[in-house]
């Protein structure tokens, strides 16, 4: 397929169609008519000289020899947001947005923190996204991101934070009903309900494996939400794993005494190489390192 004359706005309505699987959604997202996604769909096909979308009864989908061109797209969009971001700093060394990744867990510390630093610099735009995903820092989906596993991505920068020390945690509530002592033993473990993970990153399944391999076997409750795992553990679901930081915040909540050491997880800071002199980012690193700082320590 030749792509030389195909513009970013015919490309912006096959990602539009991509995403939400049918013209009548896409034109919704777009603002436009569902005629006008088909007339720019059916003139993108004639263009390039092939099918890019099938149509069905049950709705669209993109042909394979056509994701090449979503992915392209996908590349333009977060180009040009990123385009956005970074020309918005003209009036003040600290006005514009800057967008960060982060997993569940960190959200309401880190937006404790970024609020705390617009207070100082209201100039400054956050775009905070809790995701389970690692962003791609690289093709600028995000400027910052908080990470516990490393990059080999030689476009980034890594700014090691600090160590989230980890502990067993559950509520009072199930401590005095099943837990006396609050203490877990070897071969307690098999006996116990646990609150895990669902969707789990690779490093949630690691933990979650070093409990199964002291015999955890019942996992009644589990959630791809940190808050979800949170509420649950106040509500006497289970034993739950989280960094002590956070256990010890939790409403009714005790920490699980046990024979070994848990295991502990690095936190790192991710920034594409080309923010390092942007003042805004800068700023934003520098504050959220501080905040780890406060609340967890170099480690």
């Amino acid at each position: 397929m030749e792509i030389d004359s195909t513009t970013w706005d015919d490309l912006r309505v096959l990602l539009a169609v991509h995403r939400h699987g049918s013209f009548l959604a896409a034109g919704r997202a777009l603002g436009t008519s569902t005629s006008t996604v088909a007339r720019r769909i059916e003139a993108l096909e004639a263009a390039l000289g092939g099918t890019l979308v099938h149509r069905s009864s049950a709705g669209t989908s993109i042909e394979p020899d056509a994701l090449q061109l979503v992915a392209l797209a996908e590349e333009l969009e977060h180009g040009l947001q990123a385009v956005r971001r970074d020309a918005g700093g003209r009036s003040s060394k600290l006005a514009g947005t800057v967008r960060l990744s982060v997993g569940d867990g960190f959200v309401r510390a880190v937006t404790q923190g970024l609020c705390e630093f617009r207070r100082k610099h209201p100039e400054t735009c956050i775009e905070l996204m809790a995701e389970s995903r690692l962003a791609d820092l690289a093709r600028r989906e995000a400027d910052i991101g908080l990470r516990t596993t490393r990059t080999e991505s030689q476009v980034l920068i890594e700014r090691r934070l600090g160590v989230l020390h980890l502990g067993l945690f559950a509520s009072q509530a199930y401590v005095e009903r099943r837990l006396r002592g609050a203490r877990l033993r070897p071969g307690d473990y098999e006996r116990h309900d646990f609150i895990g993970h669902s969707q789990a990153m690779p490093r949630q399944r690691e933990l979650e494996e070093w409990l199964v391999a002291r015999g955890a076997k019942h996992f009644p409750f589990r959630s791809n939400s940190m808050q979800a795992i949170h509420e649950a553990t106040e509500r006497g679901q289970g034993i739950a794993m989280m960094a002590e930081v956070v256990g010890r915040e939790l409403d009714n909540v005790v920490r699980i005494e046990i024979e070994e050491p848990l295991p502990s997880v690095t936190v790192w800071l991710v920034y594409h190489r080309e923010l390092r002199q942007v003042p805004r980012i800068r700023a934003v690193v520098a504050a959220l390192e501080e905040l780890f700082h406060q609340r967890v320590g170099a480690g």
